[in-house]
């Protein structure tokens, strides 16, 4: 039985997918056919439904549409240019400085607001122009904001790992956060040493050599936005507060940013970023929730543990099997949004990694690592298009020289995955997990 489900689950869920179906409704369709198997179409639609109120019934979650108003209200508040001007400063002296002020802006803007996409638009909308300006290929600087746009996924505040808390049953906020920054930072360091290598054999210019009043100037400009990262990470580190509470104070410190001290927005532009950040939070809450239903189907027809047994009966070897996670991760990133491969795989994969001795916030770092290059890669990456479209390049012409930086990422994603050290030394370090 448990086979006949899992072929009906994922067969009704791929064939939905080719069909164009939105994959929220994709994932809650095929829950409730599975859900047939074991009783009446009516008693399928009410437990499906059922499970998707429930699992939304949660406090942690309130985090989400909280941290996605605070990004919106950065990305209208002008923090975006702040923290470029101060990458610039970072970045300014390397070879192809302008990909690297790309990159660092990105880890900055992208930790701050947790959304790669409003990141590759903030960012790559202003970086694009001017690294045409200065004879960049525009589709090599597509290329640089697509890759690297992911960054902030990886280090907090990061809704990823929300999520993923919420799935294993409370797995610590506070330790996946921490655990996110040395991965984080080594995703964005790999990052630059391709760009710089490429910039070198191309010969883009290195910036001119700021003053040191303008470096003042720049770091005195980004040091109140990247206070909010302090506020958030030192408040839950701390235990001042939780995640959620976080959240909150995170719209509280942007509002103050945006309305009083930088004035880039007024209280008239308020009702439309609430508004674009709700639709927004609606559109993630339904891929929960319908992915949380999937989620219930699964462990009601105990697929998780039939797909275990199957890979652990492939081999007894860690590494063999941690491989054959990965390569199947990347595939599913390939055609499936992060949150809905976090939520519908998570429960199959988390049992396996258990059985090989992997911590979960370990296997939770690695797996959003893993998903962070699927939103870059065709046919449906959702940063990809959005690379291409600020850096007004097609996908065909972006695609080739976004080959070494998947070289990279991919060579990064197998160290993360084969040394725990480097997610879960922090966290032991800060908080003793």
């Amino acid at each position: 039985m448990e086979l006949q489900s899992a072929l009906t689950l994922f067969g009704v869920f791929g064939l939905l997918m080719v069909l164009g179906v939105p994959i929220a409704f994709a994932i809650g369709i095929a829950s409730v056919v599975t859900f047939t198997l074991f009783m009446t179409f009516d008693q399928s639609v009410y437990i499906t439904a059922q499970q998707m109120a429930s699992g939304l019934d949660s406090f942690t979650l309130l985090a989400i549409p909280f941290f996605i108003l605070a990004g919106n209200i950065m990305n209208r508040g002008g923090i975006a240019l702040r923290l470029i001007e101060f990458a610039k400063v970072l970045g300014g002296r390397l070879p192809g400085s302008l990909a690297h002020c790309n990159v660092l802006a990105n880890m900055m803007f992208g930790s701050i607001s947790g959304s790669a996409v409003a990141s590759a638009a903030a960012v790559g909308g202003v970086m694009a122009p001017l690294q045409k300006k200065e004879g960049y290929d525009p589709a090599y600087s597509a290329a640089v904001n697509i890759a690297s746009c992911p960054t902030g996924l990886l280090i907090p505040p990061s809704t990823t790992f929300i999520v993923y808390s919420l799935i294993t049953n409370g797995t610590s906020i506070a330790a996946l956060f921490v655990a996110g920054y040395v991965p984080g930072i080594l995703m964005g360091l790999g990052l630059m040493l391709v760009a710089g290598i490429i910039a070198k054999k191309r010969g883009y210019p290195v910036a001119p050599r700021p003053s040191l009043r303008e470096v003042l100037h720049k770091t005195a400009d980004a040091v109140l936005p990247l206070g909010l990262i302090v506020i958030v990470m030192g408040g839950i580190i701390g235990g001042v507060f939780t995640a959620t509470e976080a959240s909150a104070a995170a719209v509280v410190y942007t509002l103050l940013l945006a309305l009083v001290v930088y004035r880039e927005i007024g209280v008239k532009d308020l009702p439309g970023i609430i508004l674009e950040s709700a639709v927004t939070t609606s559109i993630v809450l339904l891929m929960i929730g319908c992915s949380i239903a999937m989620s219930k189907v699964m462990a009601f027809a105990d697929i998780p543990y039939t797909i275990s047994d199957i890979l652990l009966g492939l081999s007894e070897n860690p590494l063999v099997l941690l491989l054959v996670i990965n390569l199947a991760l990347l595939v599913v990133g390939t055609f499936m949004d992060m949150t809905p491969a976090l939520l519908i795989f998570t429960p199959i994969f988390l049992p396996v990694v258990k059985d090989l001795g992997m911590d979960p916030v370990h296997f939770g770092v690695m797996m959003t690592f893993n998903l962070c290059i699927g939103i870059c890669t065709p046919p449906v990456g959702s940063a990809l298009f959005v690379g291409c479209s600020v850096g007004n390049v097609s996908i065909g012409k972006v695609l080739k020289p976004l080959l070494p930086f998947y070289a990279v990422l991919a060579a990064m994603l197998l160290l993360v995955t084969f040394v725990p050290a480097l997610s879960l030394t922090l966290p032991r370090l800060l908080l003793g997990y």
